[in-house]
């Protein structure tokens, strides 16, 4: 029996492959290769609990022995109804969790962010039959169905929209530029070993006439590359799934830090760990429980004690650069001495209030945070706590700023801060959520803002045009708008106050910042030696 086309367009025919499927009958198919000869790849690259679509299944039993073997949160597409039966048919009763769709894989029906795997063994092939135009376009539309379905960084506004893949290149100085997505679940010595799995794959895609033995730059974007150490993971219904990992630094210190999965490439929080907290302990700790637990008993992964974190030490750039605006207060030698009425809307781990709160001991901070999980977490895993000058207040930050603006004792504080993030990861703008930087909104902030205050916002943006629409918007609610870009990031710390008058030269910006950080070092307040306020602020410029 002859199933194949006449010509190679029948390959994407829902007629030819009704036909093929009819005339095939239930006897499985194999393109280009069988679970045997692929399971040594796919096993890599595919994790027992991860969700995986499987794009032009067919009647192939590759998804079938993945789920065999343990991989059975499934779903199987196709455009054939006769092959979609079939599959119903044949693992009703074996496979009752894997499902079985007929649909257009260029026309998806599932949510954003539904799979972490997509699966496609020989489809692609099938709708690349010539180099048409229609038929690129095809393309286009199938890969970003794909795109739109898969979670992960790779459907950031960076690597998922063509505009930030050309910022990207330009940033990288070159041509042609290939992202590959390291997932959690591998686990690399470093960067040669990642260069040596995919180097012969890269050479693959070089441009023709590049010479065989041409060295092909590796870069990369964060460098999360060694083992983690998981110490919690739990489930937030505002956040949903997120991690608290013991990571080791370039200085063989060790570091926490809070992952939400949602956006698996992105540190919310990091704390750097006491000395005396090691690894080995920890690990020794818990090992010690699992001995003395009786059987039967849930392993309960110990709390992080307070004492575990170095509080004195900030790990984030923009947090040093957002401390390093307090400079801009009148008279900033005094302000240990002076009463300060602080709001910050984004807690994560705490470390941003925390700070403020232990070097200054007349502020008053209120914290604004929408996830009560997060309150949780920074308590338990990141030495955060509460006093009578530190108080969390579990509320939108939109609500609670707009509930204040609209009071009629309405509160006034010297320094606001956002440090806040979208959970939307397709914008050019992933910090703060749009809707913080409306100028009705803004308008708020400044209502709450004393007179010679300033409001202190962290700003990741991708998209030029965005950015330059939310400076100028924020320009014309604070006149006098400095801009602090992060080296080597792309947050951007922005100082906003209402006095242009006030504008102060880099001379006499960098003159206020070692007052205030001279205070700061006095004996026995605990300064981390290697955070110079002065340098925070000596790239700052003027909008």
């Amino acid at each position: 029996m002859n199933l194949l086309p006449k010509s190679s367009k029948e390959f994407g025919s829902v007629g030819y492959w009704e036909k093929f499927f009819q005339q095939r009958g239930k006897k499985a198919f194999e393109w280009y290769g069988t679970y045997l000869e692929l399971c040594g790849v796919l096993h890599k690259y595919i994790k027992p609990r991860e969700k995986v679509l499987v794009i032009g299944c067919g009647n192939s039993e590759l998804s079938e022995q993945l789920y065999d073997v343990g991989c059975q949160d499934i779903v199987n597409i196709d455009i054939s109804e006769v092959v979609i039966e079939q599959m119903k048919e044949r693992n009703a009763g074996r496979r009752p969790q894997m499902r079985f769709l007929r649909m257009d894989m260029t026309q998806m029906e599932f949510p954003d962010g539904s799979f972490q795997v997509v699966l496609d063994k020989g489809t692609l092939d099938a709708v690349l039959t010539d180099e048409e135009e229609k038929t690129l376009q095809q393309v286009d539309r199938m890969l970003a169905e794909v795109g739109r379905v898969l979670q992960g960084r790779e459907t950031e506004w960076l690597f998922g929209m063509e505009e930030g893949r050309k910022q990207l290149a330009i940033s990288a100085g070159f041509r042609r530029l290939i992202t590959v997505a390291l997932h959690r679940g591998q686990q690399y010595e470093g960067m040669d070993s990642i260069q040596a799995e995919l180097s012969a794959r890269v050479m693959e895609l070089a441009p023709a006439g590049m010479p065989a033995q041409q060295q092909v730059p590796f870069l990369s974007v964060g460098g999360d590359i060694g083992v983690r150490t998981v110490q919690h993971q739990d489930c937030s219904p505002l956040s949903g799934d997120y991690v608290i990992e013991d990571v080791q630094g370039d200085d063989k210190r060790y570091f926490r830090r809070l992952i939400f999965l949602s956006n698996r490439n992105v540190v919310q929080s990091e704390a750097r760990l006491l000395k005396d907290v090691s690894h080995r302990a920890q690990k020794k700790r818990k090992k010690d429980r699992k001995k003395q637990r009786p059987a039967g008993t849930p392993e309960d992964l110990p709390a992080a004690p307070g004492q575990a974190i170095d509080k004195s030490y900030l790990c984030c750039e923009h947090h040093k650069a957002m401390i390093a605006g307090l400079a801009l207060l009148r008279n900033p030698e005094m302000l240990l001495e002076t009463p300060l009425a602080l709001l910050v809307v984004g807690l994560g781990g705490g470390s941003l209030p925390l700070f403020v709160h232990d070097h200054f001991p007349k502020s008053c901070i209120d914290a604004v945070e929408i996830d009560p999980s997060m309150l949780e977490v920074a308590t338990q895993w990141f030495g955060f706590s509460q006093s009578s000058r530190m108080k969390v207040h579990i509320a939108d930050g939109l609500d609670y700023i707009t509930s204040l603006a609209g009071g009629e004792a309405r509160p006034r504080y010297d320094v606001i801060m956002f440090d806040v993030d979208s959970k939307d990861p397709t914008l050019g703008m992933s910090c703060p959520p749009p809707a913080f930087v409306d100028q009705p909104f803004l308008q708020k902030v400044r209502s709450i803002l004393t007179p010679e205050g300033v409001f202190i916002l962290n700003l990741v943006c991708r998209d030029l045009a965005l950015k330059d629409s939310v400076l100028g918007g924020l320009k014309a609610v604070f006149p006098l708008l400095y801009v602090r870009r992060i080296a080597g990031e792309v947050n951007e710390i922005l100082f906003c106050q209402l006095h242009p008058e006030q504008t102060l030269a880099t001379p006499e910006l960098l003159e206020m910042a070692r007052a205030l950080e001279q205070t700061l070092r006095k004996p026995g307040r605990g300064w981390d030696d290697t955070y110079v306020l002065s340098d925070m602020l000596k790239t700052v410029k003027i909008v």
